[in-house]
């Protein structure tokens, strides 16, 4: 072995490496395209099936998603080198520490650059002590207020748990279920927990594997591949914790009985407790296994007077206990145990449902890809319709629209549309494209911090659609926002109201608003109140929108897509709203073009009547 040759890395190595390149690259600036290239690959390098780095060092380029020739030839210098350059350099410029300072809310790169060159600070106890200092509010752009707002990120971050946005979670899960499928003697894998009830965040992952031959299931999930470590293995059962990412507990049953298997691992803890003070009041003992009937002294019988009832489903679990079947996104033991025994659980809407999209934005603001290219995504999904929203012109930070921009690309979209028409007349249309479908002209609205909206009336009644929402000013009293986000409600062209709490899941706090004077104006004007699909937003939150629903209000499940991928957001705004107990009836993009647009032009008339 050369001098300076080591021994090839693992594929949990290689991606160690190329994550920490993607977290430099982030703190020194790069485009956010480049930084999540490296993150992309190191993802795909752990999950590959085959060891990367000694195949890539004899020429064995195997294709692997996500890595393309430039990080593939890094890898093979760092297969058969034990160095990689790139990453030298990277590490020469700046300590690796910085890209820890990240995690801490409302923290970005360029403040990782301005305190480490300016205070050499390097670690996130370095930031705590210089700000509890007074020592950052000197350097440029740090106020006094944003000190102490980091120092509050420090303590959030310290006070919360460590839990992945829910579409993070899903693509971790599909992996191993990938991996875990294809293994012999596996009749099904099936996602359950808090990922199966929708959660917007998610701990571990659970994962339930039908099969017969269990411990080959379990030596199979144990064996060589990206795994940290494994806390825990049994014949039945076993945990193990992927690098940089959760817990994954799996847990093997037998075919035909998994009823009872998936009542357990999906039902939050106090809907299984539940479950089970009903079954005991019935005589039986319910645990994963089935339903275990119970002697006279109250414990469950052995030998052979042991009665065992198992199910293949879980509706028939749920049967045995006289109650309707349960959706995985309601068992929370939040009314919907009652529900269920009285038959009266709501009809939940589906991604199915829905017609069409009222938020998303393209390259005119702050989206990435072109108008053209997001309405044809959109229209290849089957959808009806899709709006256009991007920003008004007071929002500089995301390029918003002045008025002479709108009209440009109202002229844009008048165009595509007319195209539209003409592929149905000659039975041109994609595959997956429905007739008559129609991109809506609509704009994301900003309420300004003195409550006035950012366009004329005049202006507004030309949009097919319009969204408001607040976006800066959120320090504002409850009044004040309060007063921004009720004028915008009971304006005569506002359909919808965007992400109206403003949250950011795990980052920064809701807006801090009378949520019943909101539900309140929302009904009465028939303003509908938006479910924003994105995951770091997923807002209303499950809590609100089933609020609102009580309340009478309308809502939206929008995608807020910037880029055409993102407009797969829609299932998770759909996951959100099923927790809410969201029917098809309550939203207002479930409905058909005619009926939309008839709804949003009757706005002026439901404001004129309040």
């Amino acid at each position: 072995m050369a001098p300076d040759a080591r021994p090839a890395p693992g594929n949990d190595d290689l991606a160690r490496i190329f994550h920490e390149i993607g977290d430099m690259l982030e703190v020194r600036g790069e485009l956010v395209f480049k930084v999540q290239a490296y993150h992309r690959a190191a993802d795909a390098i752990a999950r590959a099936p085959f060891d990367v780095a000694p195949a890539y060092a004899v020429g064995d380029r195997r294709p692997i998603p996500g890595v393309g020739s430039a990080i593939g030839d890094k890898i093979v210098e760092l297969a058969t080198t034990g160095r990689m350059m790139f990453h030298d350099r990277l590490r020469a410029e700046m300590p690796a520490s910085l890209v820890e300072l990240l995690a801490v809310p409302g923290v970005g790169p360029k403040t990782v650059r301005v305190v480490w060159q300016g205070l050499g600070v390097e670690t996130l106890d370095d930031l705590r002590h210089a700000a509890e200092a007074g020592k950052l509010r000197g350097l440029r752009g740090i106020s006094a207020a944003t000190e102490q707002r980091i120092l509050d990120g420090i303590r959030q971050l310290d006070d919360r748990p460590q839990r992945m946005l829910i579409d993070r979670a899903q693509s971790v899960a599909d992996d191993v279920v990938a991996q875990l499928a294809g293994a012999p003697g596996v009749h099904r894998v099936v996602q359950a927990g808090s990922l199966r009830r929708r959660r917007e965040t998610v701990g571990d992952l659970d994962l339930l594997v039908e099969t017969e031959d269990p411990d080959a299931v379990i030596a199979r999930f144990l064996g060589p591949g990206p795994v940290d470590r494994a806390p825990g293995a049994g014949r039945v059962r076993a945990s193990v914790t992927l690098p940089r990412g959760p817990r994954v507990d799996i847990m093997t049953m037998p075919a035909g009985v998994g009823g009872t298997y998936l009542l357990h691992f999906t039902g939050s803890a106090a809907h299984n407790v539940a479950l089970r003070e009903i079954a005991r009041d019935r005589g039986w003992s319910l645990s994963e296994k089935g339903f275990l009937r119970l002697g006279a002294d109250g414990e469950p019988m052995t030998g052979a007077e042991a009665e065992l009832r198992t199910f293949p489903d879980v509706a028939g679990a749920y049967r045995f206990l006289d109650l309707s079947y349960i959706e995985p996104e309601l068992r929370e033991d939040r009314g919907e145990i009652a529900a269920a025994r009285e038959d009266r659980l709501p009809t939940l809407v589906t991604l199915g449902d829905l017609c069409g999209d009222l938020h998303s934005h393209s390259d005119w603001s702050d989206g990435v890809h072109s108008i053209e290219a997001m309405a044809e995504t959109a229209r290849r999904r089957g959808h009806a319709y899709q709006a256009l929203t991007d920003h008004s012109q007071s929002l500089a930070i995301a390029r918003g629209l002045d008025p002479a921009r709108v009209e440009q690309q109202r002229r844009v979209i008048a165009a595509l549309n007319a195209r539209y028409v003409a592929d149905d007349e000659a039975g041109t249309r994609p595959e997956g494209a429905v007739p008559g479908f129609r991109l809506l002209h609509g704009c994301e609205l900003e309420v300004r911090a003195d409550g006035t909206l950012d366009y004329d009336d005049d202006l507004l009644s030309r949009f097919d659609i319009v969204v408001a929402s607040v976006h800066v000013a959120r320090r504002q009293t409850r009044a004040e926002l309060t007063r921004r986000t009720l004028n915008a409600i009971r304006s005569p062209h506002v359909d919808v109201i965007a992400h109206p709490a403003g949250r950011m899941i795990q980052e920064r706090a809701d807006l801090d608003l009378d949520w019943e004077a909101v539900f309140e104006a929302a009904a009465a004007t028939g303003t509908a109140l938006e479910i924003n699909g994105s995951p770091p937003r997923l807002d209303l939150s499950a809590e609100r929108a089933r609020q609102a629903i009580e309340a009478g209000c309308l809502v939206a499940i929008d995608s807020d897509a910037h880029r055409t991928t993102e407009l797969d957001s829609l299932r998770w705004g759909v996951g959100q709203a099923r927790r809410g107990w969201v029917e098809a009836r309550h939203v207002v993009n479930a409905r058909p073009l005619a009926d939309l647009l008839a709804w949003a032009a009757g706005k002026p008339q439901r404001v004129g009547s309040h």
